[in-house]
């Protein structure tokens, strides 16, 4: 057993894609045409760390509510976790790219951390070694 996908409300698809494959490093593994429930076109699209089994499924906010939630998916807490082998890389890569840091990195008992956000708005721990 597994978690396959956890869902990221955004704003639209092509700027989340290009969020998280081009800063982040992820992989476009699937973008695919779909339907709503109820009928109205909509895409199916995974994105996922190099060598993750878990994805990422965007799905492009569809009425108030769900626009409501872009960026607060978590109350305005951490809620996602991106786990890299070299922290000092990712990180001047990320500041490079322009992503918003909320805190700067720390140590801490489990290792490095610096909070970010996501294209979306919501807050990331970039997590690393000791």
């Amino acid at each position: 057993m597994q978690i396959d996908l956890v869902t990221l409300v955004v704003a639209e698809y092509d700027p989340a894609i290009a969020f998280f494959t081009e800063v982040l490093g992820f992989e476009l593994v699937e973008d695919s045409p779909a339907q709503t429930t109820d009928g109205r076109p909509k895409r199916w699209v995974v994105v996922r760390p190099p060598g993750a089994q878990t994805g990422l499924l965007l799905a492009r906010a569809d009425g108030e509510r769900q626009e409501a939630a872009v960026g607060a998916q978590t109350a305005g807490r951490v809620g996602f976790f991106l786990r890299v082998d070299d922290f000092d890389a990712a990180y001047r890569r990320l500041v490079d790219a322009g992503v918003e840091f909320l805190r700067p990195p720390r140590a801490e008992p489990y290792g490095r951390v610096a909070v970010f956000r996501d294209i979306a708005g919501n807050p990331w721990d970039l997590l690393g070694p000791a």
